[in-house]
């Protein structure tokens, strides 16, 4: 399984992005999907996830501006981000979870960069 993201850049605060997860490779069974962060010398920190049961789930940082969404027939995953600012400056990481010989195994992409200039 590869994971691609794309869709990062430039805007300027208000502004927004649409990100995108391609995933390529055969998911038997997958544990959920979802999006990372990671700013310069800063921990990675979770940004949304979908389980594939339940409802997404958010960071309380991006609670009503970022919606997580996920087209089956693409086998992709979206992070649409309104309201962009500075600090959702970041390199957004994708990652899929799969249920590996009864473990999680969890595959990630390279990253896309977003910069919110204020």
């Amino acid at each position: 399984v590869h994971l691609v993201e794309s869709g990062g850049g430039l805007v300027q605060a208000g502004g927004s992005l649409k990100l995108s997860c391609t995933v390529s490779g055969y998911t038997v069974h997958s544990c959920g999907m979802g999006w990372y962060r990671q700013a310069p010398g800063k921990e990675r920190e979770l940004v949304a996830t979908n389980k594939g049961t339940g409802p997404n789930t958010y960071a309380d940082s991006v609670k009503g501006r970022f919606t997580l969404s996920k087209d089956k027939v693409d086998n992709a995953l979206y992070l649409q981000m309104n309201a962009l600012k500075s600090e959702d400056t970041a390199t957004y990481i994708c990652v899929l979870c799969e249920w590996v010989r009864g473990q999680r195994l969890n595959t990630w992409g390279q990253g896309t960069q977003v910069t919110v200039s204020s």
